[in-house]
């Protein structure tokens, strides 16, 4: 098992600034950092990919940062499905020029949209032609690709693994896989251990995160379930992912109003020392 963190617990912006990221990170017991990325993040990608192969460390890519207005895979306007569609091909394009393993979020979608309406009859259907798109894009390109399900306060379109599974069969493409975020759990499912193994070998990664977005093994979530569920599936990385709340207003423009993360070194070594346990455990 290989273990990620997010960037978002050390710095608000992917630069080049951060580069020496890959190396810490290394040194903290991590093979993968996830990058967010999107039209308000630049950066030299050679320079990335160089300081992630020197450190021996490997990338993911989210689509965390800023879209196009109006860009949406799922939306009633086919501009705007096949903004995002173009949208989602560059940075796939992005993920290959870094030599990045998966390219991974709510790709469905448009985080943070949530249609206060019932949704039209077909959304599934176009979302899920988009997606199998995509994927094949990124099979050619050598990138992994995956949705994620979010809480109903980020989307109305994937709340929950059983839903992520739908599209990914809808979508009938077998490079697309899925990611489980743990936090978006806590909202959405009662058994969590089912819907892990419901995804089983479409599971791409687990987002090993609290209930609160805080350190795991500090909350309500039911750690020793999850991670005997996890050990029955393929997947290929567990992610530890927050908000920084020591860098100025960040956590609370990320809508983090407690202060879960100050300090992200701290963080990643309290979470690998919970969890690599209940991954080892038989």
């Amino acid at each position: 098992m290989h273990y990620a963190a997010h960037i978002y617990l050390w710095t608000e912006c992917w630069s080049d600034r951060e580069v020496g990221l890959f190396a810490r990170a290394r040194a903290l017991g991590l093979d993968l950092l996830e990058i967010s990325v999107g039209d308000d993040v630049i950066f030299d990608a050679a320079l990335t990919k160089r300081a992630a192969m020197d450190a021996g460390m490997g990338i993911v890519l989210g689509p965390g940062g800023l879209w196009p207005d109006g860009a949406d895979l799922s939306d009633d306007e086919p501009k705007n499905r096949q903004l995002a569609f173009d949208w989602h091909r560059k940075q796939i394009d992005l993920a290959a020029a870094i030599g990045a393993r998966a390219y991974s979020g709510a790709l469905y979608g448009r985080p943070g949209k949530v249609l206060r309406r019932r949704p039209p009859a077909d959304e599934y259907a176009r979302t899920a032609e988009g997606l199998h798109g995509l994927a094949e894009y990124a099979q050619q390109a050598g990138v992994g690709l995956g949705i994620e399900p979010m809480s109903r306060f980020r989307t109305h379109l994937v709340n929950t693994p059983s839903q992520a599974l739908r599209l990914v069969e809808m979508a009938a493409h077998p490079h697309l896989k899925i990611a489980i975020d743990t936090y978006h759990l806590a909202t959405e499912v009662r058994d969590f251990p089912a819907e892990i193994r419901k995804v089983g070998d479409k599971l791409m990664a687990l987002h090993a995160c609290e209930n609160d977005r805080g350190v795991p093994g500090k909350g309500l979530m039911p750690w020793p379930e999850i991670f005997a569920a996890l050990r029955e599936t393929p997947a290929e990385f567990i992610e530890f992912e927050s908000y920084n709340t020591s860098l100025g207003d960040f956590g609370w423009k990320r809508g983090m109003f407690q202060n879960q993360c100050p300090d992200g070194d701290a963080f990643v070594r309290a979470s690998l020392e919970f969890v690599r346990p209940l991954v080892k455990k038989t």
